[in-house]
């Protein structure tokens, strides 16, 4: 149990290079973490393997264990030398990742923490980033203190730290960008949403808000628990504090033409990976969006757009547009079967 300690979540899946700089950034925080909680999603690419040869783990877990697999080890901060008990929790299978940081949040909140510092296994906080965020641990209000995040060309990745827009009729998201020029004029900034890359939430307010949602597998769960969290209070977005995100193109689009212009459209194969923005939200704009018949434009013009765009630049155009209905309608009905859009699919 820790009296006032801070700790990092760390989810991750298949990327154990990527992880092992993540670990070696917190390592090398000029104040210490009391604790780290690495939960693994049931890797298949040797995460354990190399969490163990680099010695952060002293055993692997049994092969094909059938439940959450979890052991506490001890290793140190690089500057002070400090200990930190590194968590392995090995997940029976892949929940997303809403499902590791439900499960992280979970056992480092029931463990005591006071923060917890949340991220993506492909962040890499700079040095003083935890101490410059520490700073604002006794700020009037605070749900959660949140990094600025950086792009590897060092510029400002402005899609991570958000405000909300709750009451639009031409936005289809609950949220809008902060302007990087906004973050730099300002030391500290009120905001309502941040990614979990680098955002560090204060244990009141995890104590009346309860865990992030599970059930939404990927995609939007940060932003339906930030609208949580500041139910309880504030959300500073820190200049000083920088983190940096390794956000790698992807090479799972198309590139189609259409009328002089060019889309990119995601491959077939990797296409049910969609329906869970689809689907999540599709749940929160009904949830959240005011006035409620805004939500029904926004609900049925985005899908007659999303189906008019399949038709005109899609392969396997009827699987695809049943899916897309699916993800909208079990957006709107609240139905969270994760294994539908491969079944959909593939089946």
């Amino acid at each position: 149990m820790s009296d006032s300690g801070v700790c990092a979540v760390v989810v991750t899946f298949n990327r154990k290079n990527l992880l092992l700089e993540c670990l070696e950034s917190l390592r090398k925080q000029s104040i210490s973490l009391d604790s780290i909680y690495v939960i693994d999603n049931a890797s298949s690419d040797g995460t354990g393997e190399l969490l163990l040869e680099n010695g952060y783990i002293g055993k692997l877990s049994p092969m094909d264990h059938p439940r959450t697999w979890s052991k506490c080890y001890s290793i140190y901060n690089f500057v002070d030398c400090e200990n930190i008990d590194l968590h392995y929790v090995r997940l029976a299978q892949n929940t997303g990742g809403a499902g590791g940081f439900y499960e992280g949040v979970k056992r480092a909140y029931e463990d005591g923490y006071d923060w917890l510092w949340l991220m993506d296994d492909d962040a890499e906080p700079v040095e003083d980033a935890l101490e410059k965020l520490s700073k604002y641990f006794n700020a009037k209000n605070v749900a959660a203190l949140a990094s600025v995040v950086m792009a590897m060309d060092n510029k400002i990745s402005p899609y991570h730290r958000k405000f909300a827009d709750f009451n639009s009729l031409r936005n289809f998201y609950l949220t809008k960008i902060v302007d990087p020029e906004l973050i730099e004029e300002n030391e500290v900034l009120d905001i309502d949403d941040a990614s979990f890359v680098g955002i560090l939430i204060n244990r009141r307010s995890i104590k009346e808000v309860g865990f992030p949602k599970k059930e939404f597998f990927i995609h939007n769960d940060d932003t339906e628990y930030c609208i949580r969290l500041r139910e309880t209070g504030r959300i500073l977005l820190i200049r000083d504090s920088t983190v940096y995100h390794k956000e790698f193109g992807t090479t799972n689009c198309t590139k189609k033409n259409f009328l002089g212009q060019t889309f990119n459209r995601l491959n077939y194969e990797n296409y049910w990976i969609s329906y869970y923005y689809m689907r999540n939200n599709i749940w929160l704009l009904k949830k959240y969006r005011r006035p409620y018949p805004y939500f029904l434009v926004m609900l049925l013009g985005s899908w007659f757009v999303s189906v008019s765009a399949i038709i005109l630049l899609d392969d396997h155009k009827l699987k695809r547009i049943r899916f897309v209905t699916s993800a909208y309608a079990d957006g709107f009905k609240g139905n969270f079967d994760n294994k539908k859009p491969k079944e959909i699919l593939y089946s």
